[in-house]
């Protein structure tokens, strides 16, 4: 399909030569006049993907509560940065906003900051949380949000991070990479160049000897938000919470998928129609968190935190207050928790600097 973000695309790569995929993923979910997440609102049963938080209102009550247990472990500062990457519709952070007053002094001390990059859902959020009882604001990056003790929260949120993918050949790594051709056609051809020594650093330690053919998918972005995150809980403290669907140990393998209207479609045939994203690799971003001198807790599946949490205790104190509700508040907690649906495929991390006690709902 040719529209003007296809033509630039193309163009550029014909001026140019191919590109990365994360170049090219980042071009068509967030280009300010074509890109996916820049010009629509993709998120709902009825729209192109459902994230948990739009299953059911008891997966961001429990982080809400998570993250109150979190504040207090840090001292219950007020303020409290509550930061929230890629918050979506909002609708997490409505919930959690609405869980927060139940903890004495905690919703008043939140200053929530969202890290957003699409004017559309801007628009959604803020109709969503036009009733907050604490002070909202948006930024683009982390590096806007001030200083000071910091709770952060990202939902499916790393896997949109740019990726490179890279092929093992005979004798050398290649970049696999995205080229167009005179009709605006798109797709995949290897560099004719060997990947460098810092390239071949990205790739995960326990791959860099896989055989010939393998493919292995690296996020450049996950060192410098590990650092970031670092040199932030240096300053003042904070925990930082990640969830989002991938392995817990590093493998081989494509995951580049784009979703659109609930059914996968060619990553390639309809830039900026589609979710393009990548499953995370966790034993990367724990790695990476090491480098920089913080500590981890997980992965744990989703299903298991969520248990952990009290989900299905919660869930029961909903049925027998809204008895009419029943059947549709299993549905939510069989999609959340079951290894077939969202439990067992999305992993639950937390980050955090030396000092600072193991958070609640993990495995010890």
């Amino acid at each position: 399909m040719k529209t003007e973000l296809v033509n630039r695309l193309a163009e550029r790569i014909h001026s140019s030569g191919p590109v990365s995929i994360g170049v090219f993923l980042t071009e068509v979910l967030f280009d300010p006049r074509g890109g996916f997440y820049a010009t629509k609102d993709p998120i709902g049963a009825g729209e192109d993907f459902i994230t948990a938080p739009e299953v059911s209102q008891m997966f961001g009550e429990l982080i809400g509560l998570w993250l109150a247990g979190c504040w207090q472990n840090i001292g219950a500062p007020n303020p409290v940065q509550l930061v929230e990457f890629g918050p979506g519709r909002g609708t997490m952070m409505n919930d959690i906003l609405r869980a927060a007053r139940a903890v004495p002094g905690f919703a008043s001390a939140l200053d929530v900051h969202l890290i957003e990059a699409s004017p559309a859902l801007i628009n959604v959020q803020a109709g969503m949380l036009d009733s907050a009882p604490c002070t909202v604001n948006w930024a683009t990056t982390l590096s806007e949000v001030p200083n000071g003790p910091s709770l952060i929260i990202g939902n499916e949120y790393l896997d949109c991070l740019p990726v490179r993918q890279f092929v093992r050949g005979p004798d050398h790594w290649f970049e696999r990479l995205v080229n167009a051709n005179d009709n605006g056609q798109f797709s995949f051809v290897l560099s004719d160049v060997p990947a460098s020594a810092a390239e071949i650093e990205m790739i995960p330690p326990t791959l860099r000897d896989a055989d010939e053919g393998a493919l292995v998918e690296v996020r450049p972005a996950i060192a410098p938000l590990m650092a970031e995150l670092s040199e932030r809980f240096e300053n003042a403290s904070g925990i930082a919470l990640f969830i989002d669907y991938g392995p817990a140990l590093s493998e081989p393998g494509d995951t580049l998928q784009a979703i659109a209207r609930h059914n996968k479609v060619d990553p390639l045939a309809a830039p900026g129609t589609a979710d393009l994203t990548t499953r995370v690799d966790f034993a990367e971003i724990a790695r990476a968190a090491k480098d920089a001198g913080l500590r981890t807790a997980g992965p744990m599946t989703q299903g298991n935190w969520l248990k952990g949490l009290g989900l299905e205790y919660r869930a029961a104190d909903l049925m027998r207050k809204n008895p009419s509700q029943k059947n549709k508040l299993a549905r939510q907690v069989h999609r959340l928790l079951d290894e077939a649906e969202m439990g067992a495929l999305f992993k639950v991390m937390a980050i955090y600097p030396e000092g600072l006690p193991a958070p609640d709902g993990f495995d010890s």
